[in-house]
């Protein structure tokens, strides 16, 4: 089974790997830019200043 472009599934070109053009390599640069494709993070119920790392 070979890859697939991630942006629209298309075969890859090997000068946009691992996407299959330059319009879907900019697309995916463009989500990471804006913050898309950001991870949410979740706090603790305390907060970041509970925990010390002093001894």
């Amino acid at each position: 089974m070979s890859a697939k472009c991630p942006m629209c599934g298309k075969p890859p070109q090997p000068e946009y790997r691992p996407f299959c053009s330059r319009r879907c390599a900019d697309v995916d640069l463009q989500r990471w830019l804006t913050g898309r494709y950001a991870v949410p993070a979740q706090e603790d119920e305390a907060g970041p200043e509970a925990e010390s790392y002093e001894d």
